[in-house]
């Protein structure tokens, strides 16, 4: 688990200017949800896509009483390279209204194609933030990371420069009532000749006005192998700008046919835009 010094996060400074601005509004219908995390869209810095993600609630350790809103840094797959170790030093935080200045903390993360995510970060005590007019103004509060540096382990030992750039901002609407659930169920009935192949898409299905579909690895995605890998994906005809996103929680699952069982895997709220690698 990450952080588990002081329950409250310290002043980043005028200092801390960072690369993405996340607001998340209606933060009390993301927990009302019951959503296990939440991701935000792509951000670029050093020729990398990033992406936040806010886990709220998180315990310190299993059996915790004091339930915190945790942040942590993703790096996105399709920009990391087999072999490639991306080493980045990074400052996650909640904007303070009242001071106006950032508070958060300051962590380190060795990132590579088995490990994309950072671990969670406790932020800010859950209460402590629902009653805070500083953190959380009209149900929303916003979040920041900023990159400080990145050295990379590679068979090219290339040098990675973080440069200063504008603030990449981002707001996450969630959706109170109505909605949108749908299924699809995928039947492969040539499962061996499919096995043979290094991909396989399934067809287009429609959920919530888009097309979908599901993207399979009989053997795992890149050097992840020994087991099949499954990815949803949006149509490329039916991309979203950059400037909007589909808010989605998925479930996937393989039927077990001997004995009728299945294995599940559901993911966080994820902003499903242009890239949501």
């Amino acid at each position: 688990m990450g952080n588990t010094g002081s329950t409250s996060p310290a002043s980043l400074g005028k200092a801390h200017v960072p690369h993405l601005q996340w607001k998340v509004h209606d933060f009390s219908a993301l927990l009302e949800t019951g959503a296990k995390s939440a991701k935000s869209a792509h951000f670029h810095c050093s020729g990398y896509k990033w992406f936040l993600k806010v886990t709220p609630p998180m315990h310190q350790k299993p059996g915790a009483e004091t339930p915190y809103v945790g942040l942590s840094l993703k790096l996105g797959r399709t920009t990391l390279k087999p072999g490639d170790t991306v080493n980045a030093v990074f400052e996650l935080s909640v904007y303070n209204h009242a001071k106006k200045i950032y508070y958060g903390r300051k962590a380190t993360h060795n990132f590579d194609l088995n490990n994309t995510c950072s671990k969670d970060e406790c932020l800010i005590p859950l209460q402590k933030l629902l009653k805070s007019s500083a953190f959380l103004v009209d149900d929303s509060c916003v979040f920041g990371v900023k990159i400080l540096k990145i050295k990379v382990c590679s068979p090219e030992k290339k040098a990675v420069m973080v440069l200063k750039k504008a603030t990449t901002l981002q707001n996450l609407f969630i959706q109170k009532k109505g909605l949108i659930k749908g299924t699809y169920t995928w039947t492969m009935d040539n499962y061996h000749e499919l096995d043979l192949k290094r991909y396989v898409c399934s067809p287009t299905f429609e959920v919530g006005g888009h097309k979908w579909h599901v993207g399979m690895y009989p053997h795992g995605c890149r050097n992840i192998t020994g087991h099949i890998s499954l990815f949803l994906y949006l149509e490329s005809s039916d991309k979203l700008c950059d400037e909007s996103g589909k808010v989605v929680e998925l479930t996937l699952s393989i039927l077990d046919q001997k004995n009728g069982k299945q294995s599940t895997i559901t993911s966080g709220l994820s902003v499903f835009g242009g890239d949501s690698s």
